[in-house]
């Protein structure tokens, strides 16, 4: 609890509100806003106010799940790629952006505390988000960030803003490691603390299977709209019922082609139960996606966003565990990677504990 006294002619009296923590997720692709969604359903229980912000696509499906809260409109990087060239080299190209963001975001962080009375901030990878007048918090998967240029620099400089804030919370289990090296690295930040495999889903045994292949398309653009074709197409001949969740967030839209359901977008409960109402599942192989198939214990095929360093390590990691098939984006033929699938082993799923008492135990400290 904040306590607040204010005074007035021949008294004072004491203000107790509960402690009011901003939630601000990079608006890169849905994955880092869908896993902060477990972490704020567990605030609300453990009666703190959230404050969300956002932007996007990432403030549409947080206002869908959540639209009782207060909302911040919070700029985003503005990544922009290309159709060709692969994307780390893109992002390389981007660093000064990048480090203008970090420094205008920090700027105006210092307002936003001021203006709403902010207490606690939990940050997604958003590095410009600590601050000396209150507890911050940054979240990632990634403490390893993978990459093909410059790793060792762009790993020091990550650690030096990390560092920063009052703590790390690395989005694993420490005992599984479902992100590899990315969140085990030999050297980690001063102060971390792994809190678990976060999914907004909940998993529920003998679902009906109502479709054969479900396809969810997600990150950002143009990757995601290439990818949506190449599905669409291809499952355009497929005999099987199969439905895709294209990943728009602004719009609503429910179509049908043959034998497959088109749906512009989903909320989460929507998603959970199609995800489980599926034999198969085709999604990128972004950290978030797989911690939601990792959850719901769902056979799947992974298809890295091209040029994405960290989607084709994690991709080649469950492939090479024997847990989802890898495919590539480029010549994917959906009837070849379903013969590989069908000779693929059933993986055993470990579940991943959370302590949400310790986890939040620094916000009392």
């Amino acid at each position: 609890m904040a306590w607040y006294f204010s005074t007035k002619i021949n008294y004072f009296s004491i203000v107790m509100r509960k402690q009011r923590i901003l939630v601000a997720p990079l608006n890169w692709g849905l994955g880092h806003a869908s896993r902060c969604i477990p972490i704020i359903h567990n605030l609300i229980n453990k009666n703190y106010e959230v404050i969300i912000a956002a932007e996007g696509r990432s403030l549409n499906l947080m206002k869908d799940e959540f639209p009782n809260l207060k909302y911040i409109i919070l700029n985003n990087w503005n990544i922009k790629y290309h159709d060709y060239l692969p994307a780390s080299l893109m992002i390389l190209l981007q660093i000064p952006k990048i480090i203008y963001s970090i420094y205008t975001e920090h700027k105006l962080l210092k307002k936003v505390i001021k203006q709403y009375q902010i207490n606690i901030v939990i940050a997604d990878n958003r590095y410009g988000l600590f601050s000396k007048k209150i507890k911050t918090v940054f979240i990632t998967h990634q403490v390893m960030i993978m990459s093909p240029f410059f790793k060792k620099i762009i790993q020091k400089i990550s650690y030096i803003l990390i560092n920063k804030f009052n703590e790390c919370w690395i989005i694993d289990d420490q005992k599984i490691n479902l992100a590899g090296q990315m969140s085990k690295p030999t050297l980690l930040p001063k102060k971390y603390k792994y809190i678990g495999i976060q999914s907004r889903f909940t998993f529920r045994k003998n679902e009906r299977k109502k479709y054969d292949i479900c396809a969810i398309i997600s990150g950002p653009e143009p990757q995601r709209s290439i990818l949506e074709k190449i599905i669409t197409r291809q499952l355009k001949t497929y005999t099987g019922n199969s439905i895709i969740i294209q990943g728009k967030t602004e719009v609503t839209s429910k179509n049908h082609i043959n034998n497959i359901t088109i749906l512009s977008n989903a909320n989460s409960k929507e998603i959970n139960q199609i995800i489980l109402s599926s034999k198969l599942v085709i999604s990128r192989s972004g950290y978030s996606s797989i911690m939601d198939l990792y959850k719901l214990k769902a056979r799947s095929i992974l298809i890295p966003t091209p040029g994405q360093y960290e989607q084709e390590y994690l991709s080649n990691l469950f492939h090479s565990k024997k847990i989802f098939l890898k495919e590539e984006q480029t010549n994917f033929n959906l009837i070849n990677a379903l013969k590989k699938y069908n000779k693929f082993p059933r993986f055993k799923f470990k579940k991943s504990q959370d302590n949400w008492n310790e986890t939040f135990k620094i916000f009392q400290e």
